[in-house]
């Protein structure tokens, strides 16, 4: 049984031979059970981290359209007034010289800077976007963990209670045959024993099951009532090496791949500053006064080529070159480390799946046993104590085959998440 934390103490509720009211069986006809899928959507719209990853989208949207706008022709209207000292023999005087024009700019040749900033921009945006796509899957991962250790200790606490309804009926009978002669009173102590040792293991997952409960809260946003999960464990039809070849398909690595392609434009755009920018500027005149009146419009073209900067440029592009070299090495580092964790994912799953078909056996052998023993107990052909060793191996099998089962269905969604592959209708 896997535990999320230590061991909370809660007061008894044993003394009582009562149930306590909190486990009580009651009609959940009016409660609607969460599934995992609705688990799943209700986080969706409850994290900040996926709202994050949206308005990043609309930032590098933006990023597009300013890379965009270096390419395009820039318009304005400018106006000014002139005052100018205007001192004559006749006295003093004030010139104004009003302006107003139209000034156009329209880049021709850069060294094709503006064509790698979209191109960086495009990849920037898909980068983006697969990192979104993966923090969803992250996001249902978690969301599943706490779904199914939550469940876990639910079915563990349902199997405590049989025990113990077992152990009050044992004791009763054990009080009933000790009247009649027929038992000691040390077998009696025994089974209280182990009535007692079932109620510390009720605290014991009554604690762990609060812990899990208030972990998918805070995930999903909601008061958790009750959940429900009647899906078998699903079987994996491909093999491993089948897996191994959707690496290339995760979000994550195709964002890393992605973001190695930024860096390629951003070496583009270093090298750019090697070559001549080229320009072309303009004027429409609106409104001139003196000896330019006449003229409405003037075109400059603007050559500048760079001829010593003192190493800047230079020392851009060999930064841009070893940061293309850096993205390049984490993205083989991630794929590596891709493949070992849908490696190291198969082998636990398939190996909880075996163990938990393995437990099943198990289970059904030692509850046949126990009622045999029971059986001949009354016939006074075994002890007590064989008695409750035998319930003690059949519920201790159940409370493992259910922690099993529910670890086998919790290590397949984490295979799939390894495979970058979520559910379809948990969307």
């Amino acid at each position: 049984m896997m535990f999320l934390g230590s061991s909370l103490f809660l007061p008894s509720l044993w003394a009582q031979d009562v149930q306590p009211k909190r486990i009580e069986k009651t009609d959940h006809q009016n409660i609607k059970s969460l599934t995992l899928s609705d688990c799943y959507r209700l986080a969706l719209k409850q994290s900040e981290t996926i709202a994050i990853k949206q308005e990043v989208l609309k930032e590098q949207e933006g990023r597009f359209l300013t890379a965009l706008s270096t390419m395009m022709p820039h318009v304005s209207f400018a106006w000014s007034q002139k005052l100018q000292d205007g001192n004559t023999s006749s006295g003093f005087t004030l010139n104004e010289i009003p302006e107003g024009k139209f000034v156009f700019s329209q880049p021709i040749f850069t060294g094709f800077k503006e064509f790698a900033a979209m191109a960086g921009s495009k990849s920037e945006y898909r980068q983006r976007t697969q990192e979104k796509i993966r923090a969803e899957q992250l996001l249902f991962t978690d969301v599943s963990d706490a779904f199914y250790f939550y469940l876990s200790y639910q079915d563990d606490i349902d199997a405590l209670m049989t025990s113990r309804q077992a152990l009050l009926d044992r004791v009763k009978e054990l009080k009933k045959r000790e009247e009649l002669g027929r038992s000691r009173t040390s077998e009696v102590a025994s089974a209280e024993a182990r009535l007692s040792r079932v109620e510390a293991d009720w605290e014991l997952a009554s604690g762990q099951k609060d812990i899990a409960r208030q972990l998918l809260e805070f995930l999903t946003g909601q008061t958790i009532d009750q959940i429900a999960d009647h899906d078998a464990t699903p079987a994996l039809l491909a093999s491993q090496e089948a897996l191994l070849k959707k690496v290339d398909v995760r979000p994550d690595i195709i964002a890393a791949k992605e973001a190695w392609v930024v860096s390629k434009n951003l070496v583009s755009g270093a090298r750019s500053k090697f070559f001549p920018a080229v320009s072309l500027d303009g004027d429409y005149y609106t409104k001139r006064v003196g000896v330019s009146q006449g003229v409405d419009w003037d075109m400059t073209l603007r050559v500048e080529a760079p001829v010593f900067q003192g190493g800047e440029n230079a020392g851009n592009f060999k930064i841009a070159k070893s940061q293309e070299k850096q993205a390049q090495l984490l993205y083989e580092q991630k794929r590596r480390a891709a493949i070992l964790e849908i490696q190291n994912a198969y082998t636990r799953y398939e190996s909880e799946d075996r163990r938990a078909q393995a437990l099943e056996k198990a289970y059904h052998a030692a509850e046949k046993n126990y009622h045999l023993q029971s059986e001949d107990y009354k016939l006074n052909l075994v002890s007590n104590l064989e008695v409750l060793q035998a319930l003690s191996d059949w519920q201790d099998t159940r409370r493992l085959l259910i922690a099993s089962q529910n670890e086998s269905k919790r290590s397949y969604w984490q295979l799939k998440l390894t495979l970058g592959e979520i559910p379809d209708d948990t969307r």
